[in-house]
């Protein structure tokens, strides 16, 4: 066996072995909420067995976890759409003007990710309950912007970096305004990193437990808190808790297959310049 077969051969173990370490729980998890409980507790597992939608019937018929959803989708949407809105525009700045405390700026955008997000819980709980923002949509679409929004700015700055200054002064020497450049050039050859960047900020939005389990009580439970909520007494409804968590899943996995193509030419494109 030659070096380069080997070698070849260890690549394609090792792409193997990480894509069955990231499918299987998913896997494991979609399989299980087409179980019964019977099935769910049998020991060894049970790999074969006769599919049941009523994990999926309890769930939708669960006002509680319909509602969750839609509070996950507003404040998905609501705090990644602002945050894009912000941050775009920012990351045009940051990319194309030199001016004075630039890489100050830069750095404080960057260093809010350093900080860990359990250090801020009672502060801003603190805040928003003086506020009186405590269990609405607000208080956490105004937390999730400040996570989302160097996320935003990073991966933009570097996408309106990779694209040639000589478009911008052909576009000034036809008379264009800064606005134009930006709306015209820039937003449109910018829109892969854009919509990466939208993806993560939706999928943090998505999935983020701390503080939508500290900020929020009844009303605006998300996602994520009610699956938490089916952990107590005596019983797990381990059916339940795993179709709940396929449904949480889904429109977030929808949604990276849609924009998926934007993805790939985000990621790439600014190595590439």
């Amino acid at each position: 066996m030659s070096g380069r077969f080997r070698g070849r051969l260890l690549h394609a173990l090792g792409l193997i072995a990480m894509l069955v370490f990231t499918i299987f729980p998913f896997f494991w998890m979609v399989s299980s909420s087409f179980k019964t409980q019977t099935d769910l507790l049998a020991s060894p597992p049970v790999w074969l067995f006769r599919p049941t939608l009523a994990n999926y019937a309890d769930v939708f018929a669960d006002q509680k976890v319909v509602d969750a959803v839609i509070n996950s989708l507003i404040v998905a949407i609501g705090s990644t759409g602002l945050a894009v809105l912000l941050g775009t525009p920012a990351a045009f700045a940051l990319a194309r003007y030199e001016f004075r405390g630039k890489a100050d700026l830069w750095f404080w955008f960057i260093s809010n990710r350093f900080i860990s997000p359990i250090v801020l819980a009672l502060p801003i709980y603190l805040l928003a309950q003086s506020a009186g923002l405590l269990d609405t949509h607000l208080v956490l679409i105004l937390v999730y912007i400040t996570f989302i929004l160097p996320i935003v700015i990073w991966i933009s700055t570097d996408q309106f970096r990779s694209i040639p200054k000589e478009l911008e002064e052909a576009a000034r020497l036809e008379g264009a305004s800064q606005f134009d450049i930006f709306r015209r050039i820039y937003l449109p050859l910018g829109l892969p990193g854009i919509a990466v960047s939208a993806i993560f900020g939706f999928i943090f939005s998505w999935n983020e437990l701390l503080y939508a389990l500290v900020l929020t009580r009844r009303s605006v439970q998300t996602a994520p808190v009610v699956a938490t909520s089916f952990m107590s007494g005596y019983e797990l409804p381990w059916g339940k808790i795993m179709a709940t968590g396929t449904v949480i899943v889904l429109p977030v996995t929808i949604f990276a297959l849609l924009v998926s193509r934007h993805m790939v030419r985000g990621l790439t494109m600014g190595a590439t310049k």
